[in-house]
């Protein structure tokens, strides 16, 4: 809806009317018009000019879009925009959809969660457009239903696992993370906890922990079909010749006195620049979404219009492979390459950056108390990293130096040209 006008639509009217009435009394018709404005308090004379026009163009004295037209206009990109919307609503939840049984309200309201704040499709989905396309495909839930599931808090059961993750970490940390669900179950009922061996089997599930294995490091089971994978675009050869060719991603942890903190880059491989990072309590795709955004906004605060030609390389994690990710980078006309699974060298280049960002940060200047105690220091060095930090493969010139110096090159041989 548009925002209503703050003068009454019979002033805007009797101007007008006033302008004609008087124009033959002065030399020109911005005169007449700066006369009226003034006996009749219009802030702007270019206001009054505005309306005029507005008249002759709905009256088919000049060429123009009317205003019934320039509303219906409106109404038609609004209806679709919802579309759009709509149907990317219904991508996102085609997990749920393709299903027979209704998921849990658990399941749904992490899905909502996840992706309420979205703007696919040229409008911010919201709670209450997700509610209402999920209910037209038989996946009825309201609004209220979701907030107040939301602000429930944990259950008994999840509190309780809470208490008991700290402790089963803190155990396996200290057993130098070699113990696995037997053992350390074990060492637990040693120091005195009481807990059952499958809760801790479940919970070192859900941390992402396990003890050592003899013989031969078990690789993580490829449950994705290859195929719907992109294609490794790399294969190991990071060096590019200018900015914007390749860019490569990965994420980190750091252990805070408040848990897990994620934290996500992405880099420019010819400059080694962090072009955008984000820090975050959740191992999810808006986690690398967002960082994804801060570099395309970065490109496109510096003079960026297009990323056609860009390659953008992860490894095979799934939320770099998620659809929500590889369709943000079709929008863009990016090149996704995934690295293969197994490979320790696929995405190189990218955890080099992070163990630099492990060495002269994380480590360095910890123990860290939160995520804010966290992004405050990020934010700092990924500064000093891009404007002061000499590298060594950069011929001791900082990130930033690197790409000043490829801008005035390709400058030069475009005026040239």
């Amino acid at each position: 809806m548009a925002r209503p006008s703050k003068y009454p639509a019979e002033l805007r009217e009797r101007a007008v009317r006033m302008v004609a009435e008087v124009r033959d009394d002065h030399p020109s018709e911005l005169a007449a018009i700066r006369h009226v404005a003034g006996l009749l308090g219009i802030g702007s004379p270019e206001t009054l000019r505005t309306w005029i026009r507005r008249r002759e163009i709905d009256a088919g004295e000049r060429p123009g879009v009317t205003t019934e037209q320039a509303e219906e206009n409106k109404r038609l990109k609004r209806e679709n925009a919802e579309l759009r919307r709509a149907n990317e609503i219904l991508k996102a939840a085609s997990g749920f959809l393709r299903g027979r049984a209704r998921p849990a309200t658990e399941a749904i309201v992490r899905f909502i969660t996840d992706h309420k704040d979205r703007a696919d499709g040229g409008l911010r989905w919201g709670v209450e457009s997700i509610c209402a396309v999920l209910a037209s495909h038989g996946v009825g839930i309201a609004p209220s239903t979701y907030y107040d599931a939301r602000d429930r808090g944990l259950s008994a059961r999840e509190q309780r696992d809470e208490r008991w993750k700290d402790i089963i970490f803190t155990t396996w940390e200290k057993q130098r993370r070699r113990l696995g669900a037997r053992k350390l179950w074990l060492r637990l009922r040693r120091d005195g906890h009481s807990i059952a061996r499958v809760t801790v089997e479940r919970l070192m599930r859900e941390l992402g922990v396990s003890g050592v294995i003899r013989g031969g490091r078990k690789k993580p089971a490829d449950t994705g079909e290859r195929q719907t994978r992109p294609a490794d675009l790399v294969d190991r050869h990071f060096r590019r010749f200018r900015t914007d060719q390749l860019w490569v991603a990965d994420f980190t942890y750091v252990w805070t006195w408040t848990g897990w903190v994620y934290v996500a880059f992405v880099f420019d491989a010819y400059s080694r620049r962090v072009l955008g990072w984000r820090a975050a309590t959740s191992m999810a795709t808006p986690l690398v979404l967002d960082c994804l955004e801060m570099a395309l906004f970065t490109r496109r605060r510096e003079g960026a219009t297009r990323f056609a030609g860009l390659t953008h390389h992860t490894d095979a994690g799934s939320v770099y492979t998620s659809i929500a990710f590889t369709e943000r980078l079709a929008d863009e006309h990016i090149d996704p390459s995934v690295g293969s699974v197994g490979d320790a060298y696929d995405n190189s280049l990218a955890e080099s950056q992070i163990g630099l960002y492990k060495s002269e940060l994380i480590h360095l200047e910890g123990p860290w108390r939160d995520i804010a105690h966290v992004e405050a220091a990020t934010a700092e060095w990924v500064s000093w990293f891009n404007t002061e930090r000499m590298h060594s493969s950069l011929d001791d010139l900082t990130p930033s130096e690197v790409e000043q110096i490829d801008y005035a090159r390709h400058q030069s041989l475009e005026t040239a040209a």
